[in-house]
This record gives C-alpha cells, structure tokens and sequence, in this order.
C-alpha cells in the first residue's frame, strides 16, 4: 500500500513538472515568435519609410521642375537624404535573411540610377533650362524605375509577411504543444488523484474493518487474559497451600526423627560408657566390632543423621516462608526507593565494609506505589547476594539505577563480582538451585524468594552476566501496583 501510493505522488509530481516544463517552453517560444513578429513589423515600416522617401523625393522633383518654386527643391533635398538612410536601416533589419539582402542590394542600385537622373534634371531647371529640364523629365526612364522600386518593395514585404505566417504557425504549433502537455499533464493528475483517493478510501475501510476486529480481540482477549489470571491466581494458591500442608506434614516426621535421634545419641552414650566399664573389668569379652561401633560408627551415623535433618529443616521452613509470602495480603503504599535503598545499605554497612565495597545509587530514582514489605525483601536479597559474591580480588562496587518507561519502572542492581555463567542465567532463580563456587552460607532461596515476590507484584527479574565480569539484574515492576482480578467460578 505504501509503495503503490508512493508511486502514484511520483507519477503527479512528474506530471507536474512536465507541465512546468511545457508552460516555460511555451512561454519562451511565446516570447521568441514575438520577438519575430515585431521584428516583422519594424521590417515592413522600414520598408515603406524608404519606398515613402522615394515617392516624396520623386513628388518634390516634378513639383521643382514644373513650378520652379524653392521650397520643393528643399523638400526633394530632404527626402532625397533620408533615402540611404532608410534603405541602410532596412539592410541592417534584414542581416538575417540573404534574399531579402538581394533585394536590398538591387533597391540601392535603382535608387543610384533615380537619383543620377533626377540630379540632371534637377541640374538643367537650375542653370534656367526649364524647357530643356522638362524635355529630358519626358524621355527618362525613371517611371519605369520606379515602378520596379514598388515591386521590389511590395516584393519585400511579401517575403516578411511569408515569414510572419511561418512564425505564427510556429507560435500556434508551439501553443498547441502546450495545451496538449497540460491535458496530459491534468489528465494523469486527476487519474492519479482518483486512484489515491480511491486506494485510500479502500484503505481507510480495511482500517476501520481491522480497527473493529482489533477492538473486538482485545475485549475477547481482555477477557481471556482476566480469566487465565484467575486461573493462575487459583493454581498458585493452590501451590502455596500445598506447600505448607507438605512442608507442615513434613515437619511432624522430621521431629520424630530429630527426637528419636537424641535419644539414640544418649543410648550411645551408655553404650560407650558400659564398653569402657567392660574393658576395664573383663577386657576379652570385649570384640573390636563392638568397640568400633560404640566409639565411632553409631556417633558417626548419628552426626549424619542430624546434619542431614538440620539441613532439611532448614529446607522446610524455607517453603514455609515461601507460602508463608505468597498468602500474605498486599498492601500497596507509596515508596521512596532511594530512602528505602539507603536503609538497606545501612543495615549492610559493615559487609560492605568489610569487603571494601561501596553501593551507589544513581539519582534520580523512580518511586513506586506498592507493597514495602516485598518490594525491600527484592532489593535486600538482590544487594546482599551482590556483597557476598563480589571478587576479593578487586575493589567492590555495586550500583542502583532506574528509569520509567510508560507505566513501568525498570531496576537495575549492577556489580562487578564474580558473575554467573550464561548456561545459570535461568537456574539461578529456582528453588534450591545455586551457582558457581558454594563457599558462601545459604540454601539457594533468596533468588527464587525474589522471583516469586517479583511476580506477585505484576513484575518480571532477569540477570545478564560474565564469568569474571559481574552480574546485572534487571528489575521490572508496574509503577502502580494493581491487584490482579481473582474469579470465584468453580470453588
């Protein structure tokens, strides 16, 4: 759609340019034939100015010759002065043209003969000749002459109106040119016009179909997505009150073991004592199976037995705290992380001392409105961890950052520790899962403690790290906390 549309504004902006070519074309011939037309004129108008001279000149000699009057003497002189210049201006008119230089040429020449004629007629009436003057008036030929100047001249000026039709079919031809590119030019802008607006009519409605499609989705899917999370919501409450009931029934037996295990430790401590007694007394009723097993086998055993069951206790109450948080009632309020930071890095001032860290919190931090309880749980297990696993090898250095992005903030708690290999990133958040070197005290809950409360709040946790580089985790959780809807149906 949009390189059809894009195809079309580029035929309309050709079109309109092929028009603006064509209208200054069309105006510079305009301006060209009219150039030539005026020049046509001027051509002409300096044709009959010499023809017009001549009449006047040859007027003026007969006037002179039969009157003998002065003052047609002076005006043949006049007129007979202007004659080359008039003949010379149309010369230099018609440079251009060669035929009408041949016909220039010839007009000077009978113009040369009228003009000896006349100067020996004109010669004769002045020495006082008047009957000799009129005689020679009667048998020169310059009648003659002058009728083959107004040919010449009615021969040039239908040589510039020949050219005048010429350029005027030029000009119309170049006119017509024209109209015929702005036709053009208009036809395909309105075709152009009309397929854009008809594409984007079709456009608009398969707009509005998909618009009305997308709406009825997302109310279907808004749907959906209430009752998966009410679905979700029944399963992890169901999860967390399993894992109580298991970790709580899990609990009775353990104890079992715990007590029947101190009372076997002080059995034993009979035992050894009544062996003591026996080998002081009667030593040869005494075997060394017997012996090995009151003094090292049954306190070994026992050793085992409770470090195994410590460490399973250890195990249950950490799913017990885990349900424990998960049942616990949200209570959103607003939060000023920085604040709340602050307060954590004080309760771990001496760790980080000790390990010659130091925690910084790149201002301005976001603040959120959620549950404190939660939300200071994350943070807590997420520097903590970042103090206990920073590389003694280098100074520690461990940053808080944020920003807001919509209607989520996004958390980043960086160090620059001993990291987590990529092939962890995701094991590290579950439970009782750890990675790397296990030279630190913990049972592998604080990240899946982190995740879960994380979830809870409407947030996602992720970790990019290197080996040998340190770790970021990435934090995600709604600005505003919203308590996710819980549907009843089927209980």
């Amino acid at each position: 759609m949009g390189r059809f549309l894009v195809t079309c504004m580029a035929i309309g902006f050709f079109a309109l340019i092929a028009a603006g070519v064509a209208a200054a074309w069309s105006t510079a011939q305009n301006e060209h034939h009219t150039r030539e037309v005026n020049h046509t004129y001027e051509v002409e108008l300096a044709i009959d100015r010499a023809r017009i001279a001549i009449e006047q000149s040859e007027t003026a000699r007969r006037g002179y010759l039969l009157t003998s009057e002065p003052v047609y003497l002076g005006t043949y002189r006049t007129a007979m002065a202007a004659v080359p210049k008039a003949v010379g201006t149309v010369a230099t008119l018609t440079e251009d043209n060669p035929r009408q230089q041949g016909n220039v040429i010839t007009m000077r020449r009978l113009v040369g003969d009228l003009s000896a004629q006349r100067e020996r007629t004109i010669a004769a009436a002045e020495a006082g000749d008047r009957a000799g003057a009129l005689t020679q008036f009667e048998q020169e030929t310059s009648i003659r002459r002058m009728r083959a100047v107004r040919s010449l001249a009615d021969t040039m000026v239908r040589e510039e109106r020949r050219l005048l039709a010429v350029r005027d079919a030029a000009q119309q031809a170049s006119v017509q040119v024209f109209y015929v590119t702005l036709a053009v030019a208009g036809l395909l802008l309105v075709l152009v016009a009309f397929i854009t607006l008809v594409t984007v009519l079709r456009y608009t409605r398969e707009l509005a179909t998909s618009r009305d499609a997308l709406r009825d989705f997302a109310d279907t899917l808004e749907d959906l997505v209430d009752e998966r999370t009410a679905d979700l919501s029944r399963a992890n409450e169901e999860i967390q009150r399993f894992a109580y009931i298991v970790s709580h029934d899990l609990r009775s037996p353990l104890v079992n073991v715990m007590g029947f295990t101190a009372e076997l430790e002080a059995a034993t401590g009979a035992i050894t004592e009544l062996i003591d007694r026996a080998e002081e007394k009667a030593p040869e009723i005494v075997s060394e199976d017997a012996r090995l097993a009151a003094r090292e086998d049954l306190p070994e055993a026992i050793r085992f037995i409770r470090t195994s069951t410590q460490k399973m206790d250890r195990l249950i109450n950490a799913i017990l705290k885990l349900s424990r948080q998960g049942r616990r009632v949200i209570s959103a309020e607003p939060l000023d992380i920085a604040v709340l930071i602050d307060g954590i890095g004080a309760s771990l001032t001496q760790q980080i001392e000790h390990r010659g860290a130091t925690l910084t919190v790149e201002q301005p931090l976001p603040n959120l409105f959620s549950d404190r309880v939660a939300v200071e749980q994350i943070f807590s297990n997420l520097i903590e961890n970042a103090v206990k696993y920073l590389d003694p090898a280098r100074p520690g250095r461990i940053v808080v950052r944020g920003k807001r992005e919509g209607k989520r903030i996004h958390y980043e708690i960086e160090d620059n520790g001993r990291g987590i290999a990529p092939s962890d990133h995701a094991r590290v958040f579950d439970l009782f899962r750890r990675s790397g070197t296990q030279d630190q005290p913990g049972e592998g809950i604080g990240l899946a403690h982190v995740r879960a409360l994380a979830y809870r709040l409407g947030g996602v946790i992720d970790v990019s790290s290197e080996l040998g580089r340190g770790a970021t985790f990435r934090l995600t959780l709604p600005a505003t906390y919203t308590e996710a809807k819980t549907d009843t149906r089927g209980r």
